[in-house]
């Protein structure tokens, strides 16, 4: 099969179109025709390199991943060749103490697609039996491919972790990424008052459209002070915070005395710093989440089904551009997702 590969970590000029073996089932797992995968960061600091982590190389990427189910190996419940799927991007042992509270991403036996096995950067991908859950045709296999680790994400982040509840104010950081898109709609359905940060009016305009009731040119304006007008005085209830140092201070001097950080990346680095005496002296709290539960999987594609969450597809590419992709994330030239499809 064909496959976008990197043999060693490094610039966007190590992925490789090229020919791979075809993937076999084993036992407890299906082989999914994969129809659409769509980009995360992930894909991009694992092509650089994780400190701490060990990728096998060479490596296929891919977290996301929508398609059709080919064959079964033994072991793999009712799954049928020909149905519809999507995979969810982590798999756990679904018995310990962290998975029955759904916070599988704890488990020790936690793997992600794309990460830790091969992912959907291919013509077919091997996934889990556990991980692979039928869908309708009510949207495109592109579209499909928009919603797992996002969605997955932003309810964890919000619903799980939070507990955000009717009537208070969130912050949400980067309207315009995967999971900003997604989180706008979580709190916009939790009931809470949406203020978004974004490079661009575009942007801005997109996300009031996903319901974000203000919206913060960054580039431009001290978002701190924005939200301080914005909430007169006040500030947020809770920050939805996935950048890290670049707006890890400021996004603490925008919570109200007594508010939450929540946060769940760190795409401007890994070390913020922290006065402990502004944060205990107005008792804030700061949340770490981490991908989600599946059970919180297929609560979000039910909403999704229902019409009360929907993904938000940018661009589409062939897979074998999977180069121009990766780099229009990384020039933040995108609103939502960006999508590879296998030719």
């Amino acid at each position: 099969m064909k496959a976008v590969i990197f043999e060693k970590h490094g610039s966007l000029e190590e992925l490789k179109w090229t020919d791979v073996p075809d993937p076999e089932p084993a036992p407890g797992e299906v082989l999914v025709r994969v129809r659409a995968c769509s980009i995360n960061h992930l894909d991009i600091w694992e092509r650089q390199g994780l400190p701490g982590v060990t990728i096998q190389l060479p490596h296929i990427s891919g977290s996301d991943i929508a398609g059709e189910i080919v064959k079964t190996g033994p072991d793999a419940g009712d799954l049928k060749p020909g149905t519809r799927v999507i995979v969810s991007p982590g798999s756990s042992c679904r018995k310990c103490e962290y998975c029955k509270k759904d916070y599988d991403s704890l488990c020790a036996d936690y793997r992600m697609m794309g990460l830790h096995r091969h992912g959907g950067y291919a013509q077919f991908a091997v996934a889990p039996a556990q991980s692979v859950i039928p869908v309708s045709e009510k949207l495109s296999f592109e579209e499909w491919a928009s919603i797992p680790l996002v969605f997955l994400t932003a309810r964890h982040m919000l619903v799980t972790r939070d507990r955000l509840a009717q009537g208070e104010t969130v912050l949400i950081h980067a309207a315009g990424s995967g999971v900003g898109s997604a989180a706008i709609q979580t709190a916009k359905r939790a009931g809470a008052t949406v203020i978004i940060t974004a490079g661009s009016r575009d942007k801005l305009e997109k996300a009031k459209g996903l319901g974000a009731d203000h919206g913060i040119l960054y580039q431009e304006t001290d978002f701190v002070e924005e939200v301080r007008k914005i909430t007169n005085g006040r500030g947020v209830d809770v920050v939805f915070e996935h950048i890290g140092p670049e707006t890890w201070t400021q996004s603490l001097k925008s919570l109200a005395k007594g508010g939450r950080l929540v946060t769940c990346g760190a795409t401007s680095g890994n070390e913020a710093k922290i006065d402990l005496r502004f944060l205990f002296a107005r008792q804030l709290t700061i949340l770490g989440s981490y991908m989600g539960g599946i059970n919180e999987l297929h609560e979000v594609l039910r909403l999704v089904e229902h019409g009360e969450l929907k993904p938000v597809v940018d661009t589409v590419f062939p897979l074998k551009e999977a180069r121009a992709g990766q780099d229009k994330m990384l020039k933040r030239q995108f609103f939502g997702k960006i999508v590879l499809v296998p030719e």
